[in-house]
């Protein structure tokens, strides 16, 4: 928490007087509202605080599509529909029991040494953007327990924030003023610290205020902005005299985003021709086709991310993205490879994004990080040709082990909070039932607010998260929710798997498609990890969408084939003087005659890039290794696995 003095600067730097601050302290915090007085919380807020309620419902929306989230922290923080944060408050809090982060290797690559572990530095987030729960409470006279458990005070918060930004700027008042005037002070409440960044957040909610939007919200409020046309006056955001930042040449960012180039480096640190990092060089797509799109969140704060991404002994990734804002940095070209996702042949096929967040401590990320992150993505899908689909959007979590000994250790970000339907909808790429069951594959489609798993070890360990939306769904033994769960081989040990919010060794995720295995009832099975996974699919409330498409089943004749972590080529292939990979089948999992599994990818040539020294001096470096072995990707369990083309037939869902 601030100290007073400090409190009392901050205060003075909005224009508001200690006069303001100790009339406002008198104002008693507003009594809990119910659900269905949530409209009118808005509306008075706006008038008790002299804001036009389409921004101060604009603003919100784009923080929270206005859910309360049942006053859990935001990913970066942040409370309530209007995002307040305290990241003083929730670093006091105890760290989560079971959210650590595996001993995951980034590179992923058994031909050279593990990337170097190091600590992570302390974060230093600013204070004006992460702890704005303390301008306020002083503004409001509410608690700060009330702003981050009682929607109604919470709106009245980010109102009280939003007219203290316009009065700073001198900018005209009151709920029947001009919205466009009030351009400069919704783009102080991003948080932003440059002026593209705070433009491009007020653009967005002057874009949902012309487009109107109307929604339930997670605990059951209808809330409504009406379309209106309002040109917003962009120069009030001169007042804000904030840094401009330099767009350079070759950044890869759509030029409607607030993006910036903070390099990760290619340096030599040591001796050895293998002592570099943090990524490696290349020629993608020239060279060999990126596939994948890897979604990761950050599991520390925007700064100490930043930090981190910089150091040449550490990790790179392609981009991180600022929670509060949606601020984007770009580190690593398109054309080169990031060491981001634990599987060397992943990470060559892929363009790595960070997400600033954590997986558990925190259970929601903000519209703003998911807006501008989708924007992203969809550029970079369409110029790369990567396909807008779960298949090939894919999260950490999604990404398979190398070989058996790495499975238990890959990391499983962004976790179960994260909102996959959501996102493909802002993708333009949204989840459709496309027929009925007689199609032969079920697309995971939970509804998000009210689907809310009994995940444990958030905060401690065998304690119940918070309550919370999600995209997961569990996978039972039997169509009964008193079975035991499924068993991931490697995750569980045989024993069947567990409600800890990082073991999903029995959860299949938004988007992801399997083959229907038998239904009984209002219970659907699948085919995952080799077993029947059943889970409970209603058609009053249904977890999935009917779908179809083909299928991978093991040929005529072979009672099981193996399935692998990464698609290497034959041992012919590789040139002489360059280690032969080996391709390690998983021999804990077993795909069995019987079983079909949903293909992501057909005719996929063997590839190995190879890069283990600093200058592309050794034998076979900065070249692909193509055999002629093929293989199929298909959705195994929760992460993506790859069979043999030669060992599967490859036929129509709906076919027996």
């Amino acid at each position: 928490m601030q100290p007073p003095a400090r409190l009392l600067a901050s205060l003075a730097a909005l224009g508001v007087t200690v006069a303001t601050v100790a009339v406002a302290a008198g104002v008693p915090a507003s009594a809990e509202t119910s659900a269905s007085d949530r409209q009118q919380a808005y509306t008075a807020a706006a008038g008790e605080f002299g804001v036009p309620v389409d921004v101060l419902l604009g603003v919100s929306y784009l923080e929270s599509r206005w859910d309360a989230n049942a006053g859990q922290p935001s990913t970066s923080a942040g409370y309530g529909p209007m995002h307040l944060t305290d990241a003083a408050y929730l670093a006091a809090q105890p760290v989560a029991a079971d959210d650590t982060v595996a001993p995951e290797d980034a590179r992923g690559d058994d031909d050279r040494p593990a990337a170097k572990a190091i600590e992570a530095p302390a974060d230093t987030p600013d204070p004006a953007a992460l702890q704005t729960m303390d301008v306020a409470a002083q503004l409001t006279g509410a608690s700060k327990e009330d702003l981050r458990t009682d929607p109604a005070a919470n709106i009245r918060g980010g109102a009280a924030l939003l007219s203290a930004y316009q009065k700073q700027i001198e900018g005209p008042t009151g709920s029947d003023s001009d919205p466009a005037a009030w351009y400069g002070a919704v783009a102080r409440y991003s948080g932003a610290d440059d002026e593209t960044a705070a433009a491009a957040f007020a653009d967005e909610v002057y874009a949902q205020i012309a487009a109107g939007a109307s929604r339930t919200t997670d605990d059951g409020a209808a809330v409504n902005l009406t379309a209106a046309a309002v040109n917003p006056v962009k120069s009030w955001l001169d007042r804000l005299h904030l840094r401009k930042l330099a767009r350079p040449d070759g950044l890869e960012c759509p030029v409607n985003l607030d993006c910036e180039w903070i390099p990760a480096p290619y340096e030599q640190y040591g001796p050895g021709a293998g002592d570099y990092g943090n990524h490696d060089l290349g020629n993608r797509p020239a060279q060999q086709k990126i596939e994948y799109i890897v979604i990761h969140d950050t599991e520390g704060t925007y700064p100490g991310v930043i930090n981190l991404v910089q150091d040449p002994t550490y990790l790179g990734w392609h981009y991180t993205i600022r929670s509060n804002d949606g601020h984007i940095a770009q580190h690593i070209k398109a054309k080169d490879v990031g060491w981001h996702a634990g599987n060397w042949y992943v990470n060559a096929k892929s363009i790595g994004i960070e997400h600033e967040g954590f997986a558990a401590k925190g259970t929601w990320y903000t519209e703003a990080m998911y807006r501008t992150s989708s924007k992203l993505v969809r550029y970079l899908a369409l110029r790369l040709g990567i396909p807008l689909d779960r298949q090939h959007i894919i999260g950490h979590d999604n990404v398979p082990g190398t070989t058996p000994s790495t499975v238990a250790g890959m990391h499983w970000d962004p976790g179960p909070y994260w909102d996959w339907s959501h996102y493909m909808d802002l993708l333009g790429a949204p989840i459709w039932n496309l027929g009925t069951p007689y199609g032969g594959v079920v697309t995971i489609k939970p509804n998000y607010a009210t689907n809310q798993p009994a995940f444990t070890g958030c905060v401690t360990a065998g304690v119940l998260c918070a309550p919370h939306g999600s995209g997961s769904v569990i996978l039972h033994t039997a169509p009964d929710a008193s079975s035991p769960l499924l068993s991931d081989f490697y995750l569980d040990k045989g024993k069947p798997a567990t409600m800890l919010v990082s073991d999903h060794g029995a959860r299949a995720e938004t988007g992801q498609q399997y083959a229907i295995a038998d239904r009984q009832g209002d219970w659907t099975a699948i085919w995952y990890l080799g077993q029947k996974g059943w889970f409970y699919n209603p058609a009053s409330n249904p977890a999935a969408a009917w779908s179809t498409g083909l299928v991978a089943k093991p040929k005529a004749g072979k009672t099981s084939i193996p399935v692998y972590g990464r698609a290497y080529p034959e041992a012919a292939a590789y040139p002489a003087g360059v280690p032969v990979q080996a391709q390690a089948a998983m021999t804990g999992y077993v795909l069995a005659a019987g079983q079909r599994y949903v293909v992501g990818g057909l005719n996929m040539p063997g590839e190995y890039y190879r890069a283990v020294t600093f200058d592309g001096s050794g034998p076979g470096d900065w070249t692909v290794i193509r055999g002629q072995e093929k293989y199929v990707q298909i959705q195994f369990g929760h992460r993506i696995m790859y069979v043999k083309q030669a060992d599967v037939d490859i036929v129509p869902a709906f076919l027996p």
